[in-house]
């Protein structure tokens, strides 16, 4: 990032093809973990809206200013989507390219690091894979500093606001689908 906070490609260029394909390949089975001492949890709370989303123009970012989380029973989440997984200590379910919490699915599992839809693209790979990838990338480009977990904590959202920054993307601090696309993941 620039001192004046404008955009700076420079800073910000990917790595190569053949780099992404190791992370790719280094990230194929991961799983995380929960590390409620290093990444807290958040909690349920129905009147959530995404921090600035109304903001962000574009159909890309439709989803982000239409979230409201919601919680419901296993039997509701069971009726309505195909795929529901335990990843990283919570259940999320995936509708259309996103995976969702799904907050009430199972009560004793709700560690989740952000409450918020995470984009991964249409072949519903789970989101710790997709976010493993990213925090990757972003450590090697230099822009992430802590430890691959898998977990879309403040220090992932800190590098991903560094890295939309200096890219000329819209500061989202989420795994959207223009940040995924601009690091090779999409």
């Amino acid at each position: 990032m620039t001192p004046a906070g404008t955009p700076n490609p420079q800073a910000a260029k990917a790595p190569e093809p053949q780099k992404i394909e190791q992370i790719r390949q280094r990230t194929a089975n991961f799983r995380a973990e929960p590390r409620p001492d290093r990444v807290p949890a958040v909690t349920f709370q129905p009147e959530y809206r995404i921090q600035n989303a109304d903001r962000w123009q574009g159909p890309q970012y439709e989803v982000y200013r239409t979230y409201r989380p919601e919680r419901r029973d296993r039997s509701y989440y069971q009726s309505r989507y195909q795929r529901i997984e335990s990843i990283g200590g919570g259940y999320y379910y995936f509708n259309n390219g996103y995976w969702y919490p799904a907050w009430g699915y199972s009560p004793q599992e709700e560690y989740y690091t952000y409450d918020a839809p995470i984009y991964v693209g249409q072949r519903a790979e789970p989101p710790d894979r997709i976010i493993a990838r990213v925090q990757a990338t972003l450590q090697e480009m230099g822009y992430y500093k802590g430890e691959v977990d898998g977990l879309l904590g403040p220090l992932t959202r800190q590098a991903l606001i560094g890295y939309q920054n200096d890219r000329g993307l819209t500061m989202t601090a989420v795994m959207d689908q223009p940040t995924l696309e601009s690091l090779g993941h999409g």
